[in-house]
């Protein structure tokens, strides 16, 4: 599957802006691990479109994601990508075994958060946001209170990577696209 099928399957179940915002956020930090540790740019960036596509239509823990990975099975998709697709998830109790498993559950929840503290900064920029401005939001409960903090480290510490230097990668990760979304450069 391409990127340009992945965003047209993407559109094709999702309507909100935000989510499609969510799912071009995810995969270009997603494509951007995959430069950092050599593996395939397209693959690793159409599980980060279609890790929710199915979101908006099925958003009940127990249809999501399965609901999308029978979908991508039925269109003949492959495994790799299906089964990442369902491991980016712990209530899914899939357990990740690869890297590009590892990587979508570390790029997910971090993606949205990083925007989200972009988006409270005076000039709504990614260039105002480092690992100790999402630290301190991380402690700040009422903020994205839907973000498991446990999340974002471990997604860090899955992959390997110290926590401070994976948020500095997704900031780096996002800011080519962040017009789209909705960021000053």
């Amino acid at each position: 599957m391409t990127l340009d099928e992945a965003w047209n399957l993407l559109c094709e179940y999702t309507q909100s802006e935000s989510l499609r915002k969510h799912a071009l956020a995810v995969s270009a930090s997603m494509r951007y691990y995959a430069r950092l540790f050599g593996e395939d740019e397209e693959l690793w960036g159409v599980v980060g479109l279609l890790h929710d596509f199915d979101y908006e239509r099925y958003p009940s823990l127990e249809e999501h994601p399965f609901r999308g990975m029978e979908i991508l099975r039925q269109r003949g998709v492959s495994e790799v990508i299906v089964r990442a697709v369902g491991a980016h998830a712990n209530h899914t109790s899939i357990p990740r075994e690869s890297l590009l498993e590892h990587a979508i559950f570390a790029c997910d929840e971090i993606s949205g958060f990083v925007i989200a503290v972009a988006l409270v900064r005076p000039n709504r920029s990614l260039s105002e946001v480092d690992a100790q401005a999402v630290r301190k939001k991380m402690k700040d409960k009422a903020f994205a209170r839907g973000v498991n903090r446990d999340d974002l480290l471990n997604g860090a510490e899955e992959l390997g990577i110290p926590f401070d230097q994976h948020v500095q990668n997704i900031i780096e990760a996002l800011k080519p696209i962040a017009t789209q979304l909705g960021l000053n450069p």
